[in-house]
């Protein structure tokens, strides 16, 4: 009976440490006011829209390499069968 009360203790103590952990580190990143909230959907939003500008410019990309290739096959083929 004893282990279960120092078990019931020791998870009750747990719980206050991470909680007043985790308020310590939302103050030390600026999470701690009424605005919290607002900032959190800003970041989120933001955050979106950076990985949205990576998938296109990584889509541009692969767009570009691929017609300079079939550009150049084109081009190769231009030259081959006019012998230019």
């Amino acid at each position: 009976m004893e282990q279960e009360c120092d078990r019931s203790t020791n998870r009750s103590d747990d719980r206050k440490s991470s909680g007043s952990g985790a308020i310590k580190a939302l103050h030390d990143i600026g999470l701690s006011d009424e605005d919290a909230n607002a900032d959190l959907r800003e970041f989120r939003s933001v955050l979106d829209a950076w990985r949205m500008t990576k998938r296109t410019a990584g889509r541009a990309i692969v767009q570009t390499l691929t017609y300079l290739f079939l550009g150049a096959l084109l081009a190769g083929s231009y030259i081959k069968i006019t012998g230019k």
